[in-house]
């Protein structure tokens, strides 16, 4: 059936989007920025990219332009000297949201030379205030009239022709009427203070007027301190620490400079004096073009760079809708991975020629240092050496603990090397941690660097390997008890032997490695879940558990009395209390039945006691 059609049907009649502008204020407010103090930001920005329009046409005389903010507790003002706008400028631009005069600025040829991109920023204004007025006259006709808009927050509008006289000079003012509930972003303290936090380092001269009667208060009176003139290098790197601690709030270890003339940034990097936790993320104070972007900016600089804060200014990085954070495209990644270059120079510098600066930078951030060692070969090759790890020597550089020990053993897991160390240390065998993040990868990596050493993983048969047996009659008289042990101590799959190794003040090791339980977890779970489709799942992976083993010392006064004890509950209750004693030793976290073990075997040694003294 084919449904008649229908005369003028509307689907083929063209529309016109209804913007409801209280909505889009609403959403702008709730989504696109950060809070309402972004409206002063707005119109400055607005005001230079007016000024460096201007300065286009007008070069040689840029140098007597700027920018003024006014604020006294009625209306806040800012009044720039920049090219202005014609009546059609303003029915086009200010009339038309989304549309923005720097889209067709020939002048400019391309949009880079602007902060803005968007032309939306005006808007903002209606996060602090119900009516924009805008008056402005255009720089690029001789005789050209003053046009005055009106903006409302219900999206209603009037434009109206001045004589010049109504501004006698080009440019454009913007005033507001604040709202009654806008007082904290519109009161004189706050705009001044708006002011200097996103104007600090533009290159236009901005001042600020509170409406008293007095001279307008310089709002960016010195240009960046990485712009300035020093007397002495001395000098220079004092004043970048003084910014970078006037800046973040802590006196940096050292700065960095900062400078890649390719895409115009200039900056300096503060390495932190205290050391952060690894993976947390500073954010980074980024303007463009001299305006405050943001002060959280973590894509500047790579995950691994969490050991500075870096405050830069850059001339062609692309800032997002909002204005509030940087548009993720190929510049910014080269700027990325240029920076994380200065980054590793300055550490082959500190390397090279100042070893107490880099001492104390380690002592900071030997974390972060690995991080990038792991994947930098260059600082791999400089500071591995150098880099502190936990050993059986105590903390000392890898350098230091190759020296005394041609082969090195590497642990897998902390717990792996609580186990172990002091046993270790006694046998004379050279063990790292490398439970912790990166350890064990860079340990592995030790040849590269130092040829002549060698490193092996350290597996349990490498540990008893070097832990003497005990003679002949010694073992046949305690294995009656070695056999009450062992049966104790079958729940946990533990095998039980006798050795002699120091220090003679530890009764037991017990040798278990991480996967070794996790694989016996796994087929207790199979034996409990048999029959089902889990059962059957755990049951195909089945393979041999393997075995920890409680290994107790001969030398030990305490062990020597245990394997003389006839009495069969008593032998069995020493076993699992030695198991339970090693157990904790070993700082590994204990299951529940070995958390009951340890309770049990104390009660009832403590009531064979109370016994044996009545």
């Amino acid at each position: 059936m084919t449904l008649p059609e229908t005369p003028s049907s509307p689907a083929t009649a063209d529309r016109t989007f209804q913007v409801d502008l209280r909505g889009l204020v609403d959403l702008l407010s709730h989504h696109l920025y950060s809070s309402p103090r972004v409206y002063l930001r707005e119109l400055l920005q607005n005001a230079v990219d007016a000024l460096t329009a201007r300065h286009a046409l007008e070069p040689a005389a840029a140098q007597r332009f700027g920018i003024r903010v006014h604020a006294d507790g009625k209306v806040v003002r800012v009044e720039d000297d920049g090219v202005g706008l014609t009546e059609a400028d303003v029915h086009t631009f200010l009339a038309t949201i989304g549309r923005s005069s720097k889209r067709a600025e020939k002048i400019a040829e391309q949009r880079a030379d602007f902060i803005g991109q968007f032309g939306i920023g005006l808007l903002s204004c209606f996060l602090v205030a119900d009516e924009i007025h805008v008056l402005s006259r255009s720089a690029r006709t001789p005789d050209a009239p003053t046009v005055e808009w009106r903006g409302r927050g219900d999206g209603s509008y009037t434009v109206r022709t001045l004589p010049a006289s109504a501004r006698p000079r080009p440019g454009t003012t913007v005033t507001l009427t604040p709202r009654a509930d806008a007082g904290e972003w519109t009161s004189p303290v706050q705009v001044q203070a708006l002011a200097r936090h996103f104007g600090s380092l533009l290159r236009h001269p901005v001042t600020f007027d509170d409406g008293t009667g007095g001279p307008g208060a310089p709002v960016n009176p010195e240009p960046a301190p990485w712009a300035r003139t020093y007397p002495t290098p001395g000098a220079r790197s004092r004043a970048l620490a003084g910014y970078g601690e006037e800046v973040f709030g802590f006196t940096p270890l050292d700065t960095i400079e900062l400078d890649l003339p390719a895409v115009g940034l200039k900056g300096i990097a503060c390495v932190l004096p205290e050391t952060v936790p690894a993976g947390r993320r500073h954010g980074h104070r980024v303007h463009v073009k001299g305006m405050l972007l943001s002060e959280q900016a973590e894509e500047i600089l790579p995950d691994w760079a969490f050991f500075v804060r870096c405050v830069v200014d850059a001339e062609s990085l692309r800032p997002t809708a909002s204005r509030e954070s940087l548009y993720e495209d190929d510049t910014l990644a080269a700027v990325r991975d240029a920076l994380a270059e200065r980054l590793r120079a300055w550490i082959a510098r500190a390397a090279a020629s100042d070893p107490e600066l880099l001492g104390r930078f380690l002592q900071a951030h030997h974390l972060a240092v690995k991080s990038l060692a792991v994947h930098d070969d260059e600082i791999l090759r400089m500071l591995l050496p150098w880099l502190p790890f936990e050993t059986t020597d105590g903390h000392c550089t890898l350098d230091e603990f190759a020296r005394t020990h041609r082969t090195v053993l590497v642990t897998s897991s902390v717990e792996e090397f609580r186990q172990v160390a002091a046993i270790a240390s006694a046998a004379g065998l050279g063990v790292v941690n490398g439970g912790y993040t990166y350890d064990r990868e860079l340990v592995h990596r030790l040849p590269e660097i130092r040829p002549e050493a060698t490193v092996a993983d350290l597996d349990p048969a490498t540990l008893t390997a070097h832990l003497d047996p005990v003679d002949r009659e010694t073992e046949l008289a305690a294995a009656a008890y070695l056999a009450q042990a062992r049966d104790a101590l079958a729940v946990f799959e533990c095998d039980v032997a006798l050795r002699t190794f120091q220090p003679a003040s530890a009764p037991a090791l017990l040798v278990d490695s991480r996967e070794a339980r996790h694989e016996r977890t796994r087929s207790q779970l199979a034996r409990e879940q048999e029959g089902g489709l889990w059962g059957d799942i755990l049951g195909a992976l089945r393979q041999e558990a393997p075995r920890a083993q409680l290994i107790l010392n001969q030398l030990n006064p305490l062990v020597r009395t245990a394997v003389t004890i006839g009495e069969p509950e008593l032998a069995r209750t020493s076993a699992e209390a030695l198991y339970g004693q090693a157990a904790m030793l070993s700082r590994r976290p204990l299951r529940p039945a070995e958390s009951s073990l340890i309770n049990r075997s104390f009660l009832d040694l403590l009531a064979h006691a109370l016994r044996k003294d009545s």
